[in-house]
């Protein structure tokens, strides 16, 4: 039986905790790449166990993106910011200029979506 993404996407949807302290653009774009990425691993996913293993994954590695942004905005973090990148594995490049948080989020997203092997979201 096909599992449906409705139960997930609602429990993303509801989860405050994942754009907590982002900017209104960065928490759309952020909550837009989740959904996006749910509905995939859903579809992609054996049984309903493993959708939610998924999803759980998604949404704490999108947990951890929001909080490089919000670090990597304040200059006096970034070396938090870095520290937070390598303990969570990211292979994204840090920016080597300053971005906007905006910006950011999209330079990390687009990476994310380019590079899907080199993350811990895929089924």
């Amino acid at each position: 039986m096909p599992v449906t993404c409705e139960p997930f996407l609602r429990h993303i949807l509801h989860d405050e905790t994942l754009t907590r302290g982002l900017g209104d653009i960065e928490a759309r774009m952020l909550i837009e790449w989740i959904t996006d990425w749910a509905q995939l691993l859903v579809e992609a996913a054996r049984c309903e166990a493993d959708a939610w293993n998924c999803i759980h994954r998604l949404c704490r590695r999108a947990r951890a993106i929001a909080r490089f942004v919000q670090l990597w905005s304040q200059p006096a973090s970034r070396g938090a910011a870095a520290q937070l990148a390598a303990t969570e594995r990211f292979r994204w490049p840090l920016p080597n200029q300053p971005l906007e948080p905006p910006d950011l989020m999209h330079h990390i997203l687009t990476w994310e979506n380019h590079h899907p092997d080199a993350t811990d979201h895929h089924p």
